[in-house]
């Protein structure tokens, strides 16, 4: 079965993103030219994958779940991951980047007010606007200011616009808890991840005077836009995160690779604490470990309580200290 695995879930970095196959034709991507990879992993990914990661015997993920994410590398689709709170969602795309060698993952967080165009890319007329008053200011003498800068330095890629720059190799994208979104983003979303490119139209219209513009990216770096449109060439690995506050119209389920994450056991709990925390808070909250299970079949709880839980409780002695786990484990579905 591994032989043709890409992401095996080990933890450790590897060169087998070189060897994943072409895409299928219909998910083939001609972006060019190619811009300069994305920067390292970056302190984001160190703390969802902890800081005693080298430390820990990390969790294998089952075969079905390897599976599915290798299924979503090999067809260039989106992963739509769900589960509970804290049953890990977030940190599988920093895992597999993290282990691919892609660089760092560019997060897009989701909220009610989001809309498509913050994941493309930002415009700033007013800036630009204030910068070309100060300008001719300047010039009749009135007050000092510099001469304002092209249109390019107004334009800032946003995650998604910067996960479609063509690359030789995919960057990997987190879009954070999709169901909190505005009802159209999932729909808005369909044509960008089918197509793998977008315009801006503030650059298309110049494109026969100015066909070349320098814009910012998400990463902080500067890339050359062709003709006012992006389009990429390794489509990146998207994953879509949500915890189940809604459901996602049928034309984005079908574009997307769907995984399941269940209830995290024992084993997989005690790994996270040893990542995060060191051998020996992961021994010495074993029984918070238990004490969260047994409650996680009756109650929602989140991952990340039982962290904050053995962090604080590491030092303090009973009953101040069951006391104080207690309080940070609380159930997420008690009534309000």
């Amino acid at each position: 079965m591994g032989e043709w695995l890409i992401y095996r879930g080990t933890g450790e970095p590897h060169d087998g993103i070189d060897a994943l196959p072409d895409p299928p034709p219909w998910r083939d991507f001609d972006g060019g030219p190619l811009v300069e990879p994305g920067p390292a992993t970056d302190s984001a990914s160190a703390r969802r994958l902890g800081a005693y990661r080298h430390m820990a015997e990390m969790h294998r993920p089952g075969a079905e779940e390897l599976e599915i994410v290798n299924a979503a590398l090999y067809l260039r689709r989106p992963l739509l991951v769900t589960g509970s709170p804290g049953a890990g969602k977030s940190t599988l795309a920093h895992a597999v980047a993290y282990e691919l060698g892609l660089g760092r993952v560019l997060r897009w967080p989701i909220v009610s007010r989001t809309t498509l165009g913050d994941g493309l890319y930002r415009y700033d007329a007013i800036a630009r606007l204030q910068d070309n008053q100060l300008a001719a200011s300047s010039r009749a003498g009135t007050a000092p200011g510099a001469p304002p800068g092209g249109i390019g330095s107004y334009i800032r890629l946003g995650p998604l616009g910067t996960a479609l720059l063509p690359t030789a190799k995919p960057r990997v994208l987190l879009v954070d808890e999709l169901d909190k979104s505005d009802i159209d983003l999932p729909n808005d979303l369909l044509n960008v991840l089918e197509e793998g490119e977008f315009g801006i139209p503030e650059l298309e219209r110049l494109a026969e005077r100015e066909p070349e513009v320098e814009v910012l990216t998400d990463d902080g770096t500067k890339v050359t836009v062709r003709d006012g449109r992006i389009r990429c060439r390794a489509f990146p690995f998207v994953v879509l995160t949500s915890n189940g506050e809604r459901d996602f119209p049928a034309p984005l389920l079908r574009r997307c690779i769907h995984l399941e994450l269940g209830q995290p056991d024992h084993k997989r709990l005690a790994t996270v604490v040893r990542a995060h925390l060191g051998e020996e808070a992961a021994r010495a909250g074993d029984d918070l470990i238990k004490r969260f299970l047994d409650r996680s079949r009756s109650e929602l709880l989140a991952a990340d309580q039982l962290l904050n839980a053995i962090y604080l409780t590491h030092h303090a002695a009973p009953p101040t200290r069951d006391r104080l786990a207690d309080m940070l484990i609380q159930r997420l579905d008690r009534p309000r």
